[in-house]
């Protein structure tokens, strides 16, 4: 689900960015304002916890692979809007550093997974929860279905800003410039996985982890409570979790196939590569060789790590763990960065009100 660049025509990523980047300073605002001691500690561990989680590759049909996402469990904790942020961030860090998704693509992910999956995922929890009480069972199935909708709204957006760009964007002969499959084969292929397996994986997940919370401290429901002077203790358990994911990370190795739709240039080459994507199509075959206009984003940014797996490592699971641990310890910078401006600027505030 995380597109690439060259997929999408840089008119495509410029409208998406500019979707995005609205929801952005909203959330920017909103969490500036309801800043306190809380959003920190939170923010840090709902960002790693969905960095970690979208490393586990899951195997889908038609040979692709997919992941959950935990959109609805940072929903959960953090609310929509610092939830919008923990994504994006955690999506940013992906991009740049792992070539996880494109840079040109950027606003599109995030638009899919941060803001519309946080929004599918608050509007559904909030519906199906009611007014039940924190450890209500309700909730459980809440998250779930939460979590089951919201991963497969954004796939499906996904699906549809694929399958819109050989209809909108093609040479003079009609050979597509970027995503080469059309909304009749793009929407089945991305929505078939996620309708069977991903989405029940981020219906479990959700709900798993809403359980865990009522039974172990479901505190961390209440974001905008006064904050107890061990916040950070409260999220220990949090974080041992993340640790044994992230040691457990080699495990999405074991899922064979590429995520439909994150097929590298090199791979419209390559007779197995090819196979896999027609197979994966609806057996409709790919081009002969990479779209022009991907072939020309593709070489927009070269991530340091790409695929996490650093090259100075030979074992690729080694490799894996040793991006999630750089990339959980990237999540905690940019929260605890965020943080201390969000606290200047509250400092800032109340020196000076009237501005």
């Amino acid at each position: 689900m995380h597109i690439p660049d060259g997929y999408l025509s840089p008119g495509s990523c410029a409208a998406m960015y500019g979707a995005a980047a609205p929801f952005w300073v909203i959330a920017l605002k909103r969490v500036q304002r309801a800043f306190n001691a809380r959003l920190a500690p939170l923010l840090s561990v709902c960002a790693a916890f969905s960095f970690v989680v979208m490393l586990f590759n899951l195997p889908l049909p038609g040979g692709t692979t997919g992941h959950a996402v935990g959109m609805c469990v940072t929903t959960v904790v953090l609310g929509p809007w610092a939830s919008i942020l923990a994504l994006s961030i955690a999506l940013l860090i992906q991009a740049v550093l792992f070539g996880d998704g494109g840079i040109t693509a950027f606003g599109a992910n995030c638009f899919n997974m941060a803001v519309v999956g946080s929004l599918v995922a608050h509007c559904v929890y909030r519906t199906v929860s009611g007014r039940s009480p924190l450890a209500s069972p309700r909730r459980v199935v809440a998250a779930a279905l939460a979590g089951y909708l919201a991963i497969n709204a954004a796939a499906l957006l996904a699906a549809i800003e694929f399958g819109l760009q050989p209809a909108l964007f093609h040479d003079a002969s009609g050979v597509p410039l970027y995503a080469p499959y059309p909304l009749g084969i793009a929407v089945p292929a991305m929505m078939l996985g996620h309708l069977t397996i991903a989405g029940w994986a981020e219906a479990i997940l959700s709900g798993g982890v809403v359980a865990w919370l009522q039974h172990s401290d479901a505190a961390l429901f209440k974001l905008h409570a006064p904050a107890p002077l061990n916040i950070w203790r409260l999220t220990r358990p949090f974080w041992i979790g993340i640790s044994v994911l992230m040691i457990a990370t080699p495990l999405g190795l074991l899922a064979a196939g590429t995520a439909w739709g994150e097929w590298g240039v090199d791979d419209f080459r390559k007779p197995q590569a090819r196979q896999e994507m027609a197979t994966a199509s609806r057996n409709v075959a790919p081009p002969e060789k990479a779209p022009r206009g991907m072939e020309r984003l593709a070489k927009v940014w070269t991530a340091p790590i790409p695929d996490y797996a650093p090259p100075f490592l030979k074992s690729r699971a080694c490799g894996y763990v040793l991006s999630a641990m750089l990339g959980v310890g990237l999540v905690l910078a940019a929260s605890l960065g965020f943080h201390a401006m969000a606290r200047a600027n509250k400092r800032r505030e109340n020196i000076h009100p009237s501005l």
